[in-house]
């Protein structure tokens, strides 16, 4: 059912919720993805969260002075994360719209108080090349320059080197617990020390770790990594992740409130209300938040220690799994609750971008990630409660993918398309280059819009064989035909 975007006259309830139903079947199983989701297994949460998100209908997080509901609900998820992580008495925090609302906060933060003291020149920001890239937005939007911080043959953190760019243009320092790509947790306190001896901030990244990692340390008698440890100023923590709200719904905490004011925005000049925004938005739902809060109190502490340390045994299962599957590796031990699956390189072997794709056939979702930065091409996967329930059934897919894909050879860029889309003036290009190229990408055909393939391998070999620039340049041209209104 094709609904026109604004009919001339209202439409029954029945057509408009049958053309939704419609629209969202053509989405992936969220409960077979391994990315993008996180699902609970507890049948009880969804509705819950639904029904605590409807309180917030009329409500703005704009004024919390005119919704003190909100204020109160904002306040105790600060309080349950500060619980679980730290931070000392003086500790505050924000609640955001995701996580990389809250990372580029902390980059705000760090660049106000370079500013505020006086600092000369562009400010830096020291980042591992494996941190989010919502940093790199950051520094895109506050202006601050990034020192790219090389990782170990385990990608972690360098901390010699990030220690060594410590001088006095740095700003902040960055570190993950654990990081997206690898699932494995940078030196924090090493970085930490050394920045508190400089003055300098450090973030800790813990977005996707916040709500799992502390019941995961302590049943394994290892040290909590959160805002205990000295010199970690602020931290992040995604409440939408293992925190199994629904999106999107993040907290940045910062060490004391003056940290916290580097953030905020005020404006009184204006002949309209005073407007302070503690936030990058505005008017912003209070819907995200009522929710997180009705799941917290769900679930309790022992609840979500309950579905972390599930996730955490899922993830190690998987992983033992992986290791005995011909052809696969697990490309570092996980330290949390992802797993990062990558191939042997064998050219008779698979390759796991041609096992995505055979598990696609099977009704399974897999991100792939490409080799960037000495990392290795890799399967993500993200294994929340719900995953771990079905883990088996993972493994078999993987297993029966992995035989598809073995003796289908590599699906490796040809090395003269490599060398030139290297050449490209990625500068230069005007329209009718960027949509040609997007069609020898497999983006779309000679005629009509942006459709992928079934087949994703030999659309990531090329994306993965080209220089980033020029996959950054395709990326914003599909999104740009993706994102365009029907007229």
């Amino acid at each position: 059912m094709t609904l026109p975007p604004l009919p001339d006259h209202g439409l029954s309830v029945d057509e408009i919720l049958s053309a939704l139903a419609e629209l969202r079947s053509t989405d992936l199983d969220y409960t077979k993805a391994t990315s993008y989701h996180f699902e609970s297994g507890n049948a009880g949460l969804r509705e819950v969260a639904n029904a605590a998100a409807a309180t917030a209908w009329g409500r703005s997080g704009l004024d919390p002075t005119a919704f003190p509901s909100i204020a109160a609900i904002e306040n105790d998820l600060v309080g349950a994360a500060l619980d679980l992580h730290g931070g000392g008495p003086d500790a505050v925090g924000t609640v955001t719209s995701g996580g990389t609302e809250s990372c580029m906060l902390a980059v705000l933060e760090a660049r106000e108080r370079y500013r505020r003291r006086g600092g000369q020149g562009q400010p830096t920001m020291l980042l591992p090349v494996t941190a989010h890239p919502a940093f790199r937005k950051g520094a895109w939007l506050f202006g601050v320059e990034i020192v790219d911080i090389p990782v170990d043959a385990d990608f972690k953190a360098d901390a010699e080197a990030m220690v060594a760019a410590m001088d006095e243009r740095a700003a902040l320092a960055v570190v993950s617990a654990p990081s997206y790509a690898h699932g494995v947790i940078d030196p924090v306190a090493e970085v930490a020390a050394a920045a508190a001896e400089r003055d300098l901030l450090c973030h800790l990244d813990l977005c996707i770790g916040g709500w799992v990692l502390p019941f995961i340390r302590e049943a394994e008698g290892r040290p909590p990594v959160d805002m205990s440890i000295p010199g970690v100023t602020s931290a992040s923590m995604d409440l939408h992740k293992y925190g199994y709200a629904p999106k999107g719904v993040s907290i940045l905490l910062s060490a004391t409130p003056e940290l916290r004011e580097y953030h905020f925005f005020a404006d009184a000049g204006w002949p309209g209300y005073p407007l302070i925004n503690n936030t990058l938005l505005s008017s912003r739902s209070a819907a995200p938040g009522a929710a997180a809060w009705a799941v917290l109190h769900l679930l309790g502490r022992e609840g979500l220690r309950d579905l972390a340390l599930k996730s955490r045994a899922g993830a190690l299962h998987i992983a033992e799994g992986v290791a005995q599957i011909p052809g696969l590796r697990v490309v570092a031990p996980p330290e949390s609750s992802l797993v990062c699956v990558g191939d042997t390189g064998d050219p008779q072997g698979p390759d796991v971008r041609i096992v995505a794709d055979e598990a696609h056939r099977l009704g399974w979702s897999l991100q792939v990630q490409p080799a960037r930065r000495g990392g290795p091409t890799n399967i993500h996967v993200t294994v929340s409660a719900g995953i771990s329930d079905r883990s088996d059934e993972l493994l078999d897919v993987l297993r029966a993918a992995t035989e598809a894909a073995t003796g289908k050879g590599r699906a490796d860029i040809d090395p003269n398309l490599a060398a030139a889309a290297a050449s490209i003036d990625v500068d230069a290009l005007d329209a009718a280059t960027i949509d040609g190229l997007m069609q020898i990408a497999g983006f779309k055909g000679q005629e009509g819009p942006v459709a992928l393939p079934d087949e994703m391998a030999g659309i990531n070999a090329l994306l993965e064989g080209s220089p980033a620039p020029l996959v950054e340049v395709l990326l914003k041209a599909v999104f740009s035909e993706v994102f365009t209104p029907n007229r």
